[in-house]
Formats: C-alpha cells, sequence, structure tokens
C-alpha cells in the first residue's frame, strides 16, 4: 500500500467524531434522495465557500469578475462576521474554501480569516491569480496555517497567458509561487500544499507538458488541468480546446457542441456544500456566481435556520423534480468536469 502523502495526512488530521458522523448523514441523504427521488436532507455542509471579495485586477473572458458583469453588490468579507460565521459551522465543517470570485489576496484581512479557520483545525484552501504574492505576503500565507494553495497559470509564456489572464503578468505569477516555495523551507513548513492549476483553453493547450516541466522547476506539489466553463459554447467557441478530453463540451456532426454531461434531477453539490458571499448571502453552489438564488441571509439568520428553511427544501425539491428548469444548472459541468492531476516529484 502506498504511503499517504502530506498533505492527505494533513487532511485527515482535521476529522472529529462528529464531522465524520455529519458527513455519513449527509451521504445517506444524498442516497436515500436519489433512490426515493424526493429530497432527504440529514446533516449540514462540511465542505462550504466563502467569498473574500469580489473584486479582481484581472479582466479573463469568461469571469463576471474579470468582466464587471455583476449586478450584486461588490465588497469585501468583513472579520467579525466571517469569525461569527465560522463559530457557528466549526464542529461539522471539514473543508473551508476562500474562493468564490474576485482575487482573495485583494481582501487585507483575508489571511487573519484564515488564521481563525486553522484555530478550529479547519482544512482551508484558496485559489489565486497571485498577482499579489510578494515575499511579505508569501511568508504570512505560510504562516496563516493555509492548508492548501492554488495558483492559476494558464501559459507558460506571456504571449499565451495574457489572452485568457487579460492584464496578467506571468512573471508576477512565477515570482509569487517561488516566494511560497522559499518560505515553505524556510519555516519548515508542509503547508501550503501548492497547486499550478491550468485551465486548458484553446490558446494555451499546446502548452500542457511545459506547465508540468515549470512547476518541477520551481518547486510545486502538483499540477491540475482544469476544463473551462464557456458560456456560449452552442456555435463554438475561440477557447474551446481542440483535444476533447481537455473539453467540457462536444462537438456534433451539424458543428454545434453540447455539453457533455447528462443533466440529471440529482445534484451533489447541493447537498454536502454551499456558497457564503462576502456579504452573508447563501447561494446553492458556485455556479450561481451572481447570485441569483439567494436561500438565506446570514446577517439576520443563522445558517442551521437557512439550511433548514423552506426556501432550501423548496430548491431542492425543484431540482429534484426538473434540473433543467434551473437556469445555472443548464451550463453545470457536475459528471463531466473532469480535472488532470499529476504529483510533481
Amino acid at each position: 500500500m502506498a504511503a499517504l502523502d502530506a498533505n492527505t495526512k494533513n487532511f485527515i488530521s482535521k476529522l472529529t467524531f462528529w464531522r465524520i458522523w455529519n458527513m455519513m448523514k449527509v451521504y445517506a441523504s444524498f442516497y436515500l434522495t436519489k433512490w426515493l427521488k424526493r429530497p432527504v436532507q440529514w446533516g449540514t455542509p462540511f465542505s462550504v465557500s466563502i467569498e473574500p471579495t469580489t473584486y479582481c485586477n484581472l479582466r479573463c473572458p469568461e469571469c463576471p469578475s474579470g468582466l464587471r458583469s455583476f449586478t450584486r453588490k461588490t465588497g469585501m468579507l468583513q472579520v467579525d462576521f466571517f469569525r461569527k460565521t465560522i463559530e457557528e459551522l466549526k464542529d461539522e465543517l471539514i473543508y473551508l474554501t476562500f474562493y468564490f470570485q474576485g482575487e482573495p489576496y485583494l481582501n487585507k484581512d483575508f489571511l487573519e480569516m484564515v488564521a481563525i479557520a486553522e484555530a478550529h483545525n479547519i482544512y482551508t484552501s484558496t485559489s489565486t491569480n497571485a498577482h499579489y504574492l510578494s515575499d511579505l505576503n508569501a511568508k504570512k500565507t505560510v504562516e496563516s496555517g493555509l492548508d492548501r494553495l492554488i495558483i492559476s497559470i494558464d501559459g507558460t509564456t506571456q504571449e499565451t497567458y495574457q489572452q485568457y489572464r487579460i492584464g496578467g503578468k506571468l512573471e508576477k505569477v512565477i515570482t509569487g509561487a517561488e516566494h511560497i516555495i522559499k518560505w515553505k523551507k524556510a519555516l519548515n513548513s508542509a503547508k501550503p500544499h501548492v497547486i499550478f492549476q491550468f485551465l486548458v483553453v484553446k490558446p494555451n493547450e499546446h502548452q500542457i507538458d511545459e506547465v508540468k516541466q515549470l512547476a518541477k522547476k520551481i518547486g510545486v506539489d502538483e499540477v491540475i488541468l482544469k476544463t473551462a466553463q464557456v458560456y456560449d459554447y452552442e456555435q463554438g467557441n475561440a477557447l474551446i480546446p481542440e483535444n476533447e478530453q481537455y473539453s467540457r463540451y462536444k462537438k456534433l456532426g451539424d458543428g454545434t457542441y453540447q455539453i457533455k454531461n447528462v443533466l440529471e434531477n440529482s445534484c451533489w453539490k447541493l447537498w454536502h456544500a454551499c456558497v457564503i458571499t462576502w456579504d452573508g448571502k447563501v447561494v446553492p453552489c458556485c455556479f450561481d456566481k451572481d447570485a441569483q438564488y439567494q436561500l438565506g441571509d446570514l446577517q439576520t439568520q443563522t445558517f442551521k435556520n437557512i439550511w433548514n428553511s423552506e426556501v432550501y427544501k423548496n430548491f431542492r425539491a425543484k431540482l429534484v423534480k426538473g434540473r433543467k428548469e434551473i437556469d445555472i444548472c443548464t451550463n453545470c459541468s457536475e459528471g463531466c468536469e473532469v480535472n488532470f492531476s499529476f504529483d510533481v516529484d
């Protein structure tokens, strides 16, 4: 049997009896829902995404933050609100993602909030474009106890990188990653587990082997090749890769495209996870980027009251009855969002 790596051991160390018991209840209720074809919900989410900010320094073409296209309010997550929310979730919560939209490091209190979650032994993760990983921020990141750091690097040359990461500088990404690796070694820390995430699109798919080589050179732990969500895909899109294994969409005989996923009337994300916006709105999942389906407000309600509310129950019932009737589900990639992961030796 292969030995567990440091990241896996770290994750397992976060598990407690109550967290495992809650997770078992969530799994059981999800599969019972699939069998009965009516919603059954036990337990509370063991994976939550919380949004440090909606602001971003880049203008990526398929991102509401980049396009500045939100109709909801933009702003910054406040420490006091975060602390109150974590106090309520801490006993059952295993995995906390500091990301929804925006660039987390634009929130000056981001790493303080990571440290708060770490104090409760919650596994923490974030995704960044790495433009703010200065030497000081890298040191603070390692000291915060962050468990997993995803660095978006969508090209190995500036020319390729900037085709999707509009306004970005690849040099800053590489330097930021080097700062993190430097401080992990200096502080003798196994954390964070550093990932290069390569969003595979047509302009960069020829550089997949190169990004693996770059990751090895810098010393990051893992490379993930991520398939891209495209909003206007039916008639084709310049971002859809030629290599279909890296695409969420397949080309039909008439030249049009359709999503690979068969849209079943069930959704694992809706049972085990949820998203909390910077201002406390609870939404069903990461596909509700503009928070169209607000299921509650943590500024005025407790999380458990929201999770067990009639609004949430009705949304689950609507999904089980006919998922195609919910617009944020129609471009959902659950089941076809295959990411390719490579450990870096």
